[in-house]
């Protein structure tokens, strides 16, 4: 399958189906050795840049947070070239100065899921990627600089907690998440960040404040209906800072996320089962040639 290799992926979320301004756009359904993606990655140009845009949830929302495979999401975005990631998410305030309808750009996760894969590792094979800063500074300052040219009232930092879901939480637990001093709360980017570092592609979030969770008693309990009525205002202007940031993305990275997986693979490549190296081929690249020809002089 001959593919154009594109530039940057960008992950939609809730409210977010589909990228308005993409041109020349192409469906294509991967493969991937760890199951389907949500859905086809419709690839096209954005502002004379290769993209690739895949909805989190697939089309129609049919895919609860815990059900997306979210190791074939990032794998798919590797295989068509993607180096940069941009994922919108619907999140909910955990702070009184955090007001629905603004945006945050958080720079720290807290992942507090229970039943997710979040590496690409393990079937014969361990590899520990440094994960302290898990967010693209480069990529979440050009957000930020263009969100408040834009006129969107933005948090530059924050640490959004990633829960299981689908349910939203108890009024107990929402007041002990906010003792914890979390910022924004949601059920997805924590485990994208952490495939996304493993595969050596930078990633930022631009998290989308629907609601003040259940914890502020003056408002209403979170519902569906009040997040997706504040959501639908959000996205048009998440899509025009997305668009306005593609231009200033450099095409050479100069972060460190691109070389994440140096010195982080612990097994020796004589003892990585033939089908884990196969299946990890696309991910870990070149790095473990040297070594195999060193390992097979032995």
């Amino acid at each position: 399958m001959t593919m154009q290799k594109t530039e940057i992926g960008i992950i939609g979320g809730s409210g977010l189906y589909e990228m308005e301004g993409l041109t020349e756009k192409k469906e294509v359904c991967l493969k991937t050795p760890f199951g389907p993606p949500s859905d086809a990655f419709v690839t096209g140009r954005l502002e004379g840049r290769r993209v690739a845009f895949l909805t989190r949830h697939g089309r129609g929302h049919r895919i609860l947070p815990s059900e997306i495979n979210f190791r074939a999401n990032i794998w798919g975005m590797k295989k068509l070239g993607v180096e940069r990631i941009i994922s919108v998410s619907a999140v909910g305030s955990m702070k009184e100065s955090i007001a629905p309808g603004q945006i945050v750009l958080p720079d720290q996760f807290y992942d507090h899921t229970k039943r997710r894969i979040s590496t690409f590792f393990g079937d014969g094979v361990v590899a520990h990627v440094a994960f302290a800063d898990p967010v693209c500074s480069e990529m979440r300052s050009i957000l930020g600089r263009v969100g408040r040219s834009r006129g969107a009232v933005l948090h530059d930092g924050g640490v959004y907690f990633c829960i299981e879901g689908p349910q939203f939480s108890t009024r107990g637990e929402s007041q002990i998440y906010r003792r914890w001093g979390v910022d924004v709360i949601g059920m997805t980017n924590v485990t994208e960040a952490k495939l996304a570092r493993e595969a050596e592609i930078c990633y930022a979030t631009l998290a989308l404040v629907t609601d003040y969770d259940c914890w502020h008693e003056s408002m209403e309990s979170v519902t569906v209906e009040a997040v997706i009525e504040t959501l639908k205002k959000n996205v048009v202007l998440s899509q025009q800072i997305i668009r306005a940031a593609i231009p200033d993305i450099p095409e050479v990275r100069r972060c460190p996320c691109g070389s994440a997986l140096k010195n982080a693979v612990m097994t020796p490549p004589s003892l990585i089962p033939k089908k884990t190296q196969e299946n990890l081929k696309l991910i870990l690249g070149d790095y473990l040639k040297p070594s195999m020809k060193k390992s097979g002089s032995k």
